[in-house]
């Protein structure tokens, strides 16, 4: 087994405390990566502080790992020592079932989360707030050298749950396309809505972060909390994502769709909304739901982003500022994505 530093927290409300924890020795199919930053996520809190049911205490989250490889098992095909590699939410999956032969994992029902859940050897997952990670060569994607691995870490989460909407729903060219909510998520979607050659609206509940918005793509950044809005934008797109982790006026954002438009949501509230199905009617409207996306879709991504000089606009931070982050993303306190320095864990 290999030891490492990590933080954890030891139950619902409690602060992040560090720890070490064992990692399993290096199989034959298996990489080592020494972890070089990783991506605090909303759902990290949701997990950690309960909101969502986590009963898997101690807990290490963080599922937006990016670092290098520092041993390969002896059957490793696709990466060698120095490779730099991400891990996003999947560790493993049942690799049989009709999702998992046509790369859609995250769909599997027997997927393993890469923390909180429980591998095939029965122990529980533990995440990216460690300085090391064992993970089997599929469920690791490559990085390329154009994105620094503080920039990439948000992309193995949020940057894959922005693409794999925008491309099944067929944002590009001639299409018109809004960012609902301009934070973690929205602010990597709006990169990759312009790459793919949609006309890219955010919609935010202010204009404060509208040079940001208009910095990195969006051709138009409006203020929910202006009624003008509604009735300039009324039934002008073709796709709206929602990044928004709370209830909110769905039938207001389905008047924005034009015919046969689609409104995606991303982000959970915490109680069921409450949709007008006469709404829906109207221009042959859709609502939809999505999840991460499959190995081979985040390694496009991935490579996507490299492409188009795509990557989360970051703050990184030392690793006994979990609890402080954690505060200020529930705030809004961030632009855009808080990073753990992993080279900090040791430092307690």
């Amino acid at each position: 087994m290999i030891t490492v530093n990590a933080r954890a927290t030891f139950g619902p409300g409690e602060a992040f405390k560090p720890v070490t924890i064992q990692r399993r020795d290096v199989g034959a199919r298996d990489i080592l990566i020494d972890i070089a930053f990783v991506g605090i996520c909303h759902s990290d809190i949701h997990h950690a502080r309960s909101d969502s049911g986590t009963k898997a205490y101690p807990l290490v989250p963080g599922h937006e790992i990016a670092g290098i490889v520092s041993a390969v098992g002896s059957e490793v095909t696709r990466f060698s020592v120095g490779d730099r590699v991400g891990v996003g939410c999947l560790v493993d999956s049942c690799r049989d079932c009709a999702h998992c032969r046509a790369g859609r994992e995250q769909f599997c029902s027997g997927y393993v989360a890469t923390y909180g859940s429980v591998g095939r050897d029965g122990e529980t997952t533990q995440g990216g707030y460690s300085e090391k990670i064992v993970v089997d060569e599929d469920f690791v994607v490559r990085i390329p050298k154009a994105i620094p691995l503080q920039s990439a870490a948000p992309l193995l989460c949020a940057g894959i749950t922005q693409y794999s909407p925008l491309v099944h729903w067929n944002a590009g060219a001639g299409k018109r396309v809004a960012i609902l909510g301009f934070g973690g998520l929205g602010h990597v979607g709006v990169q990759i809505s312009k790459a793919l050659g949609a006309h890219t609206t955010v919609l935010d509940l202010s204009l404060a972060k509208r040079a940001d918005g208009l910095r990195l793509g969006a051709d138009d950044y409006r203020a929910t909390t202006d009624a003008d809005t509604f009735a300039d934008l009324a039934e002008s797109f073709d796709l709206i994502l929602s990044t928004v982790p709370a209830n909110f006026d769905i039938d207001a954002y389905l008047n924005l769709l034009a015919m046969n438009g689609t409104l995606v949501c991303i982000g959970l509230p915490k109680t069921p909304p409450s949709i007008s199905l006469n709404t829906l009617r109207h221009n042959r409207r859709s609502i939809a739901g999505t999840k991460i996306g499959g190995l081979s879709e985040t390694q496009e991504m991935i490579n996507f982003c490299a492409e188009h000089g795509i990557g989360a606009v970051v703050e990184v931070i030392d690793a006994d500022q979990i609890d402080e982050a954690y505060d200020r993303v529930v705030a809004g306190d961030v632009r855009f994505r808080f990073v753990i320095d992993i080279k900090t864990m040791a430092d307690h």
